[in-house]
């Protein structure tokens, strides 16, 4: 059988790690026939590579844009926001989520908040304190799950040590899709397959483009998937070629 990606909700641009524009991501969506696509670019708390605040605005103008010269597709304004211990947890304000359609997370490296450096060193191989840590990131993504709106949770188990069977049951009870992330490898096989068990979980393939071609591709993701013994009617935005998709 054959398959083909609906859409594809987590693409980032040059307002912060990407290397195309909103108009070249959004190109390829069409050019790959995908319904839908969404720009996802890093959430401000980043130290490195998150989108500037004042910069917001011009990404709304220019998604706004996209949707005018491109009629076929739907272009959704979202971001990649990045989980942090306390507060709301996340690096976005529940004010500022309100003015995306919808809102993804995940951990990364690189700001304030969020056991970074504990984490860079455990994935770098010094893992003592790992249960501590483990314990640690999990209430994070725990408490931004049951926070906030979250869409998507992104790469879950990448970058540290999480328990993902209790993030898997968040995210059933939140309604959060579990993303298959084409770039970083997480969910892995395994991973999917533990995840899987909990029979309310549901899953998204994700690109995580950071160049415009890769922008809708997804086979490496559903290769895993396939090989987890996932049965695909659970990833949202894949379907077999020739399916009808439903209202």
């Amino acid at each position: 059988m054959k398959y083909e990606m609906i859409y594809d909700l987590h693409t980032h641009t040059t307002y912060s790690h990407g290397e195309g524009s909103v108009e070249d991501n959004v190109r390829v969506a069409v050019n790959k026939g995908l319904d839908f696509v969404a720009i996802t670019d890093h959430g401000p708390g980043h130290l490195f590579y998150g989108v500037k605040r004042k910069n917001f605005p011009k990404m709304k103008e220019d998604i706004d844009k996209m949707n005018v010269k491109f009629p076929k597709i739907d272009v959704k304004y979202s971001v990649e926001a990045n989980t942090v211990h306390g507060g709301n947890g996340l690096d976005v304000s529940p004010e500022e989520t309100k003015q995306f359609d919808f809102i993804i997370a995940g951990f990364h490296f690189g700001l304030f908040g969020c056991s970074s450096v504990r984490n860079w060193l455990w994935s770098h191989g010094f893992k003592a304190g790992e249960e501590s840590l483990r314990k640690k990131n999990t209430k994070m993504i725990v408490n931004a799950l049951r926070q906030n709106d979250i869409a998507i949770l992104t790469h879950p188990g990448d970058k540290g040590p999480f328990d993902l069977v209790e993030i898997a049951k968040v995210c059933a009870e939140t309604d959060t899709l579990m993303e298959i992330n084409g770039k970083h490898g997480h969910l892995t096989e395994k991973e999917i397959a533990l995840v899987a068990q909990n029979p309310d979980v549901k899953f998204i393939i994700g690109s995580d483009a950071h160049v415009p071609d890769a922008v809708g591709t997804f086979e490496a993701s559903l290769q895993r998937a396939f090989a987890a013994g996932l049965d695909i009617s659970r990833i949202v935005n894949i379907r077999e070629i020739g399916e009808e998709q439903d209202d």
